[in-house]
């Protein structure tokens, strides 16, 4: 089972980035697929996440109306297309996979079973 998260760099605030995570090794359709971020000091967060089986999206408040989450079952891909950047978006971004559904949110950290290589954000003011 793999995963490898790519797209992060340096953008200004107000400016607009796409992640991409490839998953090999597993049905992508199967698992929850989150995006997750943890800023320096900062616990690590659930972004946005799908829902296995075609399950609900759901954004964590502070990215409401400004990220997308986004899945191609076909290409084994998942994608976080970030708009109106803001520098407390700044993070390691990370993609995961797990089993646990979660209506509403994403589900904890410690929930999700696989992990990609994070990639960074940064969002320059």
């Amino acid at each position: 089972f793999q995963l490898q998260a790519s797209g992060g760099g340096l953008v200004q605030a107000g400016g607009s980035l796409r992640l991409s995570c490839a998953a090999s090794g597993f049905p992508l359709h199967s698992y929850t697929i989150g995006w997750f971020r943890q800023a320096p000091g900062k616990e690590r967060e659930g972004v946005s996440c799908i829902n296995s089986h075609g399950g609900s999206t759901s954004y964590t408040d502070s990215v409401k109306g400004r990220f997308t989450f986004s899945r191609d079952n076909a290409k084994k891909t998942v994608y976080l297309q970030m708009t109106s950047l803001k520098p407390e978006d700044t993070a390691v971004y990370y993609c995961a996979a797990g089993r646990r559904r979660v209506v509403g949110g994403c589900p904890r950290p410690g929930d999700m079973e696989y992990w990609g290589a994070g990639t960074l954000v940064t969002v320059s003011s």
